[in-house]
């Protein structure tokens, strides 16, 4: 079967955060770091998305909602946690609702560290995500 290349879309949702790593994902759209010279659309619509972006912790409220984000993606899709919190739940992870980083609920592709995560460290990050896009892309042609 053939795929269509497109430019991959990006969808992003911010569990339960103090909101650092997201206004560093909004830094990467500003003309300083113009993460669209990568071909990069942001999107709302998980229908359309191929890379998931999740910033913060993962806890009993957001958990249905990031499962049901990641389920109404087509295949193949990417997930990338941005943050500590989203990688293992940060200074969140001992309150009493966070369940943890992101692979608690849903599989992880790349993991961007830091507190908040900067914008070079993000776009790294979503490059290896492409990167990880492409090969599971390539696995599906071959079947």
């Amino acid at each position: 079967m053939s795929y269509v290349t497109k430019s991959p879309w990006i969808i992003h949702y911010d569990g339960s955060s103090c909101n650092g790593c997201d206004i560093e994902v909004l830094a990467c759209l500003t003309p300083m770091y113009d993460i669209e010279r990568f071909g990069i659309i942001n999107t709302g619509n998980p229908k359309h998305a191929d890379v998931f972006l999740v910033t913060g912790a993962i806890n009993e409220q957001n958990k249905p909602v990031v499962k049901q984000i990641y389920d109404q993606m087509p295949e193949p899709k990417v997930v990338i946690a941005v943050g500590i919190c989203a990688t293992s739940g940060g200074i969140f992870a001992e309150c009493y609702n966070v369940q943890g980083g992101t692979d608690m609920v849903i599989p992880v592709d790349v993991y961007v560290p830091g507190c908040a995560a900067r914008p070079e460290a993000i776009i790294d990050g979503v490059v290896q995500g492409l990167g990880v896009l492409a090969e599971k892309r390539a696995a599906m042609e071959k079947k």
